[in-house]
């Protein structure tokens, strides 16, 4: 018997050493994991430390063992592998009582139990299929031992905790704690930490919401295995018990929705690193939009949008219902039309009267919609250039079974509050599109941007993708140039007709908007207004190679061509490159690289971009502050205009806002400056403008470019939207005016003839000249025959053409 006995043991010894030598001999290899870099989830931040967006195959961020808190880790070898501390990679006593239960199962078709330790997970998921054999489990076993042997405890909990899958797209307890409870793993209770816990065997059976009943009750068991494991005790386990499971998931106050400007990140992520580091590499990527600013920049661009399309008439309904029989049902099949607003509803309307209509909801509920409601709703002809009558009655607009658009009237607090409760008003997606963005002019980093009415109808971003011409916007570089060659912002320029062989054969005659010639005008004037006859006689004397080198310094394009058509804006470009030429002006000539990201970590939180990337050797996280003497940051920015003449630049644009074709900002009561363009019939119309620490660029337009009408210019469209949002962005700050260089001389000169101001003038203002320039009483022309001296007394003579000031002899041309 002995023999027997002794024979069965070889026996069974021998055919277990076969066994694993015959599954060991292709078993993949296990060594990668020592090393092993998960794909980790590209997390992107607003300014404030809100969370935009995160990019990822897998929601996974990583955390080492040692960062987390001990409660996780019991948590999930209470549930998953009590015993994870004390085996050598296989549980035999979890598997002998696991086989114990399955034969008891036999014909009834019931799953086989698995007693897989974390060690087998972990090559299960890493190295093995998800196949239910007794042969995938040899060989987990098999490749738990070794990896025991090769890897520390820690060093395999910490692959487990930050690869296991937790539902909802989330890999490792890091990335399942914020998507369930938008926490850290820190800040977890033990009722939250036990569900994640309970969620490793299958996500889907434990969802929170779907079935939370069964969720609680896995939940709940967790809990019972930490009591009985000594983790927690009775009177946490009991208090844990009581907690009722509810979960966070894209809580509207901790998320930025900036969809354009995520968008432009993530382009440019994906451009610097690659698709591979930007959807798995981990980066934390700190943006540098200001969410307040980027709330009132969408809200100013609708705003502005909904006015001009309004302004243009009513399209008529979504769609008609042919009976009201059953409205409710019908309406719920009506599609939601492209761009349609979250606070916008679609509703069908049951009834008309004279002063109000009867509209109803697809839950059944009701409501009215009054003649204020709608009084804009002119028939649209022509393509939105001819309108109808004015509209005195509901029933001109509106008949029953009309399914249109309504957004809730904002009455609240009027004396007008009881007759506009549950009041709805028209509304309809404009057709016309638009772009603003908002810059910090002293480091290129991007506030706020919107690139359209809404990202869902259109991902084409019109503030950094769309080419048009800048029309009059592009002009104060003209005059910049002239500044710069001697020219005050007094010297007259004569306003007549002109006219030059553009190409052979053709004769190019620009006029200026309102058709109308003026004579001889200061500078200052031809910007304020707008005059297109002085800024093309400019630049032709100037030459347009140098208006092209000034459009490709300040980056407005690199390579102008010479044609004097684009000293009037023809040439395209985007807005984000015309507010960056516009805040290297306000800045006071220093280069700045417009940027949306502030700066980038990698998986371990290594600093691997940064934008402002001046030395600075005092500075760091570690130096302790000590009332010290603050670092001395240098500014390395490079010098590329005088900043005098930027000054001077500036004060024009100022006086658009003051007297210009920018008045209508004036109100605003603060320091602010721009300068309109509107294209040829109307087709492009902008407004670039600044304060002393804000520069804001706003486009409208359609994408197809078609004329936005008769009047239609940058004063009226694009203005109120600039108007809009400085208004709100700026209503904290304080009153601080534009700062002003060294070498600047501000002289009171008559406004209409650049001299100095004498006595009973009437038109008299503040100039800004370079010291030594200051005006006396001649007065200069730059008229068909170069420049001149203008007689200061009628019937003199114009004197000579000597240049004033030092001013450049320029081209000459036809005129």
């Amino acid at each position: 018997m002995v023999s027997l006995g002794f024979f069965g043991v070889i026996a069974v010894a021998g055919i277990a050493l076969y066994t694993v030598s015959y599954y060991a001999s292709d078993l993949p290899d296990y060594s990668q994991l020592k090393n092993y870099e998960p794909p980790i989830v590209t997390r992107l931040y607003a300014g404030d430390g809100r969370l935009m967006a995160e990019f990822a195959q897998e929601k996974r961020v990583f955390m080492s063992i040692d960062s987390m808190p001990p409660l996780v880790k019991q948590a999930f070898i209470a549930a998953e592998d009590k015993n994870f501390y004390e085996h050598p990679g296989v549980d035999f006593i979890a598997i002998f009582r696991a086989a114990i239960g399955n034969l008891k199962n036999i014909g009834t078709h019931k799953r086989p139990k698995g007693a897989s330790t974390i060690t087998q997970q972990i090559a299960k998921n890493f190295l093995l299929t998800n196949e239910v054999s007794y042969e995938r489990k040899i060989k987990e076993a098999i490749l738990a031992n070794r990896m025991e042997r090769a890897m520390t405890k820690d060093q395999l909990l910490e692959l487990y905790l930050n690869e296991i899958y937790l539902g909802q797209r989330a890999y490792g307890v890091t990335a399942a704690a914020l998507q369930y409870f938008d926490k850290s793993l820190d800040e977890l209770s033990i009722a939250e930490v036990a569900y994640l816990a309970a969620l490793p065997k299958a996500p889907n059976n434990y969802h929170p919401v779907r079935k939370k009943e069964e969720a609680t009750i896995r939940r709940n068991w967790v809990i019972d295995r930490m009591l009985e494991d000594g983790y927690i005790t009775q009177g946490q386990a009991d208090m844990a018990k009581l907690e009722k499971l509810e979960t966070i998931q894209d809580k509207e106050d901790s998320f930025v929705n900036a969809a354009y400007f995520t968008e432009e990140v993530r382009r440019e992520l994906a451009e610097r690193y690659g698709e591979e580091s930007l959807y798995g590499g981990g980066l934390a990527v700190r943006s540098s939009i200001d969410p307040k600013m980027q709330a009132v920049a969408v809200k100013a661009l609708r705003d502005g949008l909904m006015a001009y399309d309004q302004r243009h008439g009513w399209r008529g309904p979504v769609t008609h219902l042919d009976s009201l029989k059953g409205w409710q049902e019908a309406l719920k099949a009506v599609a939601h039309p492209d761009g349609i607003l979250e606070t916008w509803k679609l509703a069908a309307v049951l009834d008309v009267k004279s002063n109000e209509a009867s509209i109803g909801f697809d839950d059944g509920s009701k409501a009215k919609l009054p003649l204020e409601g709608l009084v804009w709703a002119r028939e649209y002809r022509n393509h939105g250039y001819a309108q109808g009558p004015k509209i005195t009655s509901v029933a001109e607009v509106l008949k029953a079974g009309d399914v249109v658009m309504v957004s809730p009237m904002q009455e609240e607090g009027s004396a007008q509050e009881t007759h506009f409760k549950n009041a709805y008003e028209l509304v309809q997606v404009p057709e016309i599109q638009g772009a603003i963005i908002a810059m910090d002019p002293h480091t290129g980093r991007i506030l706020a941007m919107q690139g359209g009415w809404k990202y869902g109808i259109s991902e084409f971003n019109r503030a950094t993708q769309a080419q048009r011409q800048p029309g009059s916007a592009f002009k104060p570089f003209v005059y910049l140039a002239a500044l710069d060659r001697g020219f005050t912002p007094a010297t007259l320029v004569l306003d007549a007709p002109f006219a030059i062989e553009d190409r052979p054969g053709n004769i190019w005659s620009p006029t200026n908007y309102s058709n109308e010639y003026y004579g001889p005008t200061p500078i200052r004037v031809g910007v304020e207004k707008s005059r297109n006859l002085m800024t093309v006689r400019l630049a032709d004397f100037l030459g347009m190679d140098v208006i092209s080198a000034y459009a490709a310094r300040f980056g407005v394009t690199e390579n102008m061509p010479p044609m004097l058509s684009n000293a009037l804006g023809a040439g395209e470009t985007t807005l984000l490159k015309m507010t960056t030429a516009y805040a290297m002006l306000v800045n006071g000539g220093k280069r700045v690289t417009p940027t949306f990201i502030d700066r980038i970590q990698d998986r371990y939180g290594k600093t691997i971009f940064k934008h402002d990337d001046r030395p600075c050797e005092s500075c760091g996280a570690l130096i302790r502050w000590e009332d010290q003497t603050a670092p001395d940051v240098p500014d390395t920015r490079e010098q590329i205009e005088d900043p005098r003449t930027a000054y001077q630049i500036v004060s024009i644009l100022e006086g658009v806002v003051q007297r210009g074709t920018g008045v209508r900002i004036k109100s605003l009561g603060r320091p602010l400056a721009g300068k309109t363009g509107t294209t040829n019939e109307s087709k492009d119309a902008w407004f670039i403008g600044f304060s002393p620490d804000l520069a804001v660029g706003v486009f409208t337009g359609f994408d197809e470019p078609r004329s936005l009408g008769k009047r239609e210019t940058g004063s009226s469209v694009a203005v109120p939207i600039f108007k809009d949002f400085m208004e709100e962005a700026l209503k904290d700050a304080p009153l601080k005016p534009f700062r002003m260089p060294r070498g600047i001389r501000n002289v009171q000169i008559n406004a209409d003839t650049g001299v100095r101001a004498q006595p009973g003038d009437e038109h008299v203002i503040w100039e800004s000249f370079l010291i030594g320039t200051e005006p006396g009483d001649d007065m200069y022309i730059l008229d068909g025959r170069g420049i001149s001296l203008m007689p200061t007394v009628p019937g003199q003579p114009a004197g000579s053409s000597a240049v004033s000031a030092g001013a450049d002899v320029g081209t000459g041309g036809l005129y």
